[in-house]
């Protein structure tokens, strides 16, 4: 990277979507100032408040003072800024699938875990788990015969849903629930694994336990923030 560049990532420790981004600037090898937010359900700097006024959330990539914002966005505009170790596949259909699927898990499948975890009422968490497991079997069938969504390394699809392999048990340990049977998505079960332990990946996973006690003690505010 030019020694002129100035990259600066603006989040939170616990948020998957900033990990992402953590991820995949890694995986480039670009260099980066971490700025951590403190307390985004009660007050957000003002950088970040100029630097994403539209939604006022994180993450935003500071590239030379210009921001990105949204993860899957900012992805992509990391690997087209730094095109080694290129995370999209080169096919313009396989690329198209990608995007796809991304969209799916951060929609579908992260809303529905989400609230399974939140959710106030039992009823409500019943009905999020049977969505989130709906979409657990797409996943399963669309990995089935890889190591890797991206193949045989990790590309795009698993930076953008690598947050599965860590943060869904977590949400199932706070919130007291089951989503992933390993009996029963086996593909996923070996992926998660294996993403884990990529050196790419786990020296930035936040802490689980740590993760864990907050959820915890934050699952009713956070039921009340999103309305679940």
């Amino acid at each position: 990277m030019a020694k002129q560049e100035e990259v600066k990532l603006l989040g939170v420790w616990n948020s998957p979507f900033v990990c992402t981004v953590k991820w995949a600037l890694k995986l480039k090898g670009v260099y980066y100032e971490n700025i951590e937010e403190e307390d985004l359900l009660y007050s957000k700097s003002e950088l970040l408040l100029r630097s994403n006024p539209i939604y006022k959330k994180v993450p935003v990539l500071l590239h030379n003072g210009k921001p990105v914002i949204e993860s899957l966005n900012i992805l992509e505009y990391i690997d087209e800024t730094w095109p080694a170790n290129q995370m999209m596949p080169q096919d313009p259909y396989e690329r198209a699938m990608a995007r796809f699927w991304a969209k799916f898990a951060d929609e579908k499948f992260m809303t529905s875990s989400f609230e399974a975890f939140a959710a106030s009422e039992e009823e409500k968490q019943k009905k999020a788990q049977v969505a989130a497991v709906e979409c657990l079997r797409f996943l399963e069938e669309h990995l089935k015969g890889k190591p890797f969504f991206g193949g045989e390394t990790i590309g795009y699809l698993d930076i953008a849903i690598g947050w599965i392999a860590h943060w869904l048990q977590v949400w199932e340990e706070a919130g007291s629930m089951k989503i992933m049977d390993p009996t029963k998505f086996p593909s996923i079960n070996v992926w998660m694994k294996n993403f884990v332990e990529s050196p790419v990946i786990k020296d930035d996973l936040p802490l689980r336990d740590k993760m864990v006690l907050v959820l915890q003690e934050n699952r009713k505010t956070l039921a009340d923030f999103y309305k679940m």
